[in-house]
């Protein structure tokens, strides 16, 4: 009876319950002060949190014998061993439901190389050290496994963390960190695996148990997709599934992780790879990641990383053998990191400066050390006190110097490691593509996904696709939010009646669950709730932030049911004004004519797609996206090229004369720029016309006049045309043609074509190529408005 009075908290006050939960709360409050003092450095998250432990721990506040009495009681371990079993559940599979497959089957063999160069060099220094750790510490029994333990800790790195501290410095979308975040999970696997077949061996239960967590792990893999399904197609009219089957979901890994525990080996593994093959599309997925996130990253981690500071004690390192091994162990795991990555990188041709980043951000620990811990304390009598504490001040020693040590190098080289791929010119196809959607209605939806699939291609050219749901905050509403699709706050409940957005959220919801089981196409959904002067923010840092390479906007006006456009609300134009003049990247805008133009391409539906190449960077980077378009097997691209009367095909700008020994040129930027969409034409012609997969045709015009006329005729014959917005400045070939211009966001060639004197019913799309802010653009007789009202 008083077990259970004392394990139901009616026994007295400070029982273990209890302060685990008093435990919990101040390092939530106590990692929130330090992380809003040291956030202005540059400090990231679990730095302030592993502090918030080492302030609440013996370190310092435990040093009082009150506060240590309550906080430090004998079954005061067993509660944070379930507690933080319970987390680590958690965190692994919603790193594994965030796990982006795609990019590592892309990379496998470079992050292989880089896991691989830093486990073989870690461990072989740890091997060596341990030889030299056994005697200082006088270890005399189980050495083996005492040196494997050593080995472990030099190679390991905490995957939970490099995921957590990449996001926070907003280093997740660059290519180290992505990289980062990969090799890290490849590592901690391993080691994982390294010491449970370790103890397997060590107990005897090697085969039958390990086959029995094998296809226990299939089984509940396997319900939860149909599970997840289930509760897709069972809850089709709202936007979050229920929490009750949500729950049940959650509770078969934590069931699995229980069984696999229970029979000698570690859980983690298999709750990863439950997350990576749960399905990635459907409201059950994104339920799971609106609960798991927060809770993730705003209590689960905080605590996690707060604990492991709370077991540090500073008073193991009064003795001067102790220091000298702690010393040695860091050295060497920081060294074995280094020289590890800097080969691996070497043989990748891996830029140094990124390789520095690397091998520091693989040295966070905090995670898998963990569990060795756990793991030999539990099933070896040789396991001590002292070990324990080593082995925890090595693993908040290495996060304290690496954490801060990142987050310099990437403050000081800022601009290096800031996104460089602003435009399509220079990206090969077969490199990744990352691009933004923008919608503002369920009505936009069915348009930039048929665009999304278009600029997808084909499988060898990857992309990246990110969809923002932009929504106007009204007026009486003036606090801004902006959060992600899945975090959307709706009380304590998942209310179906959401102001922010409304029925339009469910709708889109659909169409982008549909469209990802029909095409495998992968969208990341986000959402910005706004007043229109600001929205514009938003769509600038939302595209600074992923690195995207091009947004895509929306057309201010939309086709009515008799095929004219009508204006929608007037802020829509002002923010795509804005969004082209401030955007870090390439813009397109979409004039969407769904009923008439184009459509999603599928084999009953083959578009027919033209691109109007007049000349100049706008018409090339429109000219690099049909580079996409035209691996679509679904899409007939035709390039029509519009030429001036007196100018000849594939004009040289300047003549070589061989017999001089200097020769000085002036060469005008105008002509520049037609050698340069000569050479870049001539590319794509060899590429894609000559292999059949686009047509290629030449118009002749001597003025605006005569381009309208040609426009006209071919105008019914494509479902989507693409133009570059800017052309090749004041060009004889677009003369007059912007006298009575509506539209200037759209230039000469796109306000005409959307223009009710054409009246056609194909769709457009129109972009504008990526400057820097010194180089301005060149066709300034139609400048973007930037109008603050």
């Amino acid at each position: 009876m008083d077990q259970a009075k004392r394990l139901l908290c009616t026994h007295d006050l400070w029982n273990p319950f209890n302060t685990t939960f008093v435990q919990t709360c101040g390092m939530l409050l106590v990692s929130q002060i330090f992380h809003v003092i040291l956030k202005p450095f540059g400090q990231p998250g679990p730095v302030a949190q592993i502090l918030a432990g080492l302030v609440l721990g013996p370190s310092l506040l435990c040093k009082i014998d009150r506060i240590r009495q309550i906080f430090i009681q004998p079954a005061f371990e067993d509660y944070s061993f379930l507690l933080l079993f319970v987390f680590r559940i958690l965190f692994m599979f919603t790193i594994g439901l965030e796990a982006d497959l795609p990019y590592i089957c892309r990379n496998f063999q470079r992050i292989g190389v880089i896991a691989a160069w830093n486990v073989a060099v870690c461990a072989a220094f740890g091997a060596a050290a341990s030889f030299f750790v056994i005697n200082v510490l006088k270890v005399t029994a189980h050495r083996l496994a005492f040196a494997n333990v050593i080995m472990i800790i030099v190679a390991s790195v905490a995957s939970p963390v490099v995921v957590r501290l990449v996001a926070e410095l907003k280093f997740d979308t660059a290519e180290p960190g992505r990289l980062a975040i990969s090799a890290a999970l490849f590592m901690e696997l391993f080691c994982i695996t390294w010491y449970s077949t370790y103890l397997a061996f060590s107990s005897g239960k090697m085969f039958g148990f390990a086959l029995v967590c094998i296809v226990g792990t299939g089984i509940v893999a396997y319900a939860n997709r149909y599970l997840a399904n289930w509760c897709n197609k069972r809850r089709r009219h709202m936007k979050f599934v229920p929490s009750t089957e949500m729950s049940g979901i959650l509770l078969l890994v934590i069931l699995l992780s229980f069984m696999i525990e229970k029979l000698g080996f570690n859980s983690m593994i298999s709750c990863f790879l439950v997350g990576v093959a749960f399905p990635k599309e459907g409201k059950t997925t994104r339920t799971l990641l609106h609960r798991l996130t927060y809770a993730v990253n705003n209590f689960i981690l905080p605590i996690y990383f707060g604990f492991n500071g709370f077991r540090f004690d500073v008073n193991y390192l009064i003795n001067v053998r102790n220091c000298i091994v702690v010393a040695l162990l860091i050295l060497l795991s920081m060294g074995g990191k280094i020289i590890g990555t800097l080969c691996a990188c070497h043989y990748l041709n891996i830029p140094r400066n990124e390789a520095v980043v690397l091998a520091f951000i693989l040295n966070l620990k905090g995670h898998g050390e963990l569990l060795v811990i756990e793991a030999f304390s539990r099933s070896d009598t040789w396991w001590d006190d002292n070990t324990h504490k080593l082995v925890i001040i090595i693993v908040v020693i290495n996060t304290l110097i690496a954490g801060p040590v990142v987050s310099f190098i990437l403050k000081r080289d800022r601009k290096y490691f800031a996104h460089k791929l602003t435009f399509l010119e220079f990206l090969d196809p077969e490199n990744e593509l990352r691009f933004l959607a923008c919608v503002y209605e369920s009505r936009h939806i069915t348009s930039k996904l048929g665009l999304i699939a278009t600029m997808t291609g084909s499988q060898r050219s990857p992309t990246v696709t990110y969809l923002v749901h932009l929504v106007e905050l009204q007026k009486r509403h003036r606090r801004k939010k902006k959060l992600m699709y899945h975090e959307l706050q709706d009380g304590d409940q998942f209310s179906d009646d959401d102001e922010y957005g409304g029925n339009d959220i469910i709708e889109i919801n659909d169409a982008v669950d549909a469209f990802t089981t029909d095409s495998k196409i992968l969208v990341h959904q986000s959402k910005a709730v706004s007043w229109f002067p600001k929205v514009y923010e938003d769509v600038c840092s939302t595209a600074e932030d992923l690195r995207v390479s091009i947004v895509f906007l929306t057309f201010h006006k939309h086709q009515r049911l008799d095929g004219k456009l009508e204006n929608d609300k007037d802020g829509v134009r002002i923010v795509n004004q804005k969004v082209m003049r401030h955007a870090p990247c390439s813009v397109g805008i979409f004039v969407d004519r769904g009923l008439t133009g184009f459509q999603l391409p599928s084999p009953e539906l083959v578009q027919n797609v033209a691109m109007l190449f007049f000349g100049g960077p706008d018409d090339r980077e429109a000219l690099a996206c049909c580079k996409r378009i035209a691996m679509h097997p679904y899409v007939n691209l035709t390039i029509i090229r519009f030429q001036s009367e007196g100018q000849p095909k594939n004009q040289q700008v300047h003549d070589r004369n061989g017999e001089e020994e200097e020769q000085h040129i002036s060469i005008s930027s105008h002509e520049v720029d037609m050698a340069i969409d000569n050479v870049f034409m001539e590319d794509f012609c060899n590429r894609y016309v000559t292999s059949g997969k686009v047509k290629y045709m030449e118009k002749k015009t001597e003025n605006g006049e005569q381009t309208v006329e040609i426009l006209k005729e071919i105008g019914e014959m494509y479902s989507l045309f693409i133009v570059g917005r800017g052309g090749r400045g004041n060009s004889p070939m677009t003369t007059g043609m912007s006298d009575w211009e509506e539209c200037p966001e759209l230039g000469a060639v796109g306000d005409i074509l959307a223009s009710a004197e054409l009246n056609l019913g194909a769709s457009i799309l129109v972009i504008q190529q990526h400057r820097n802010a010194t180089e301005g653009h060149e066709d300034n007789e139609h400048p973007v408005l930037d109008d603050d009202d």
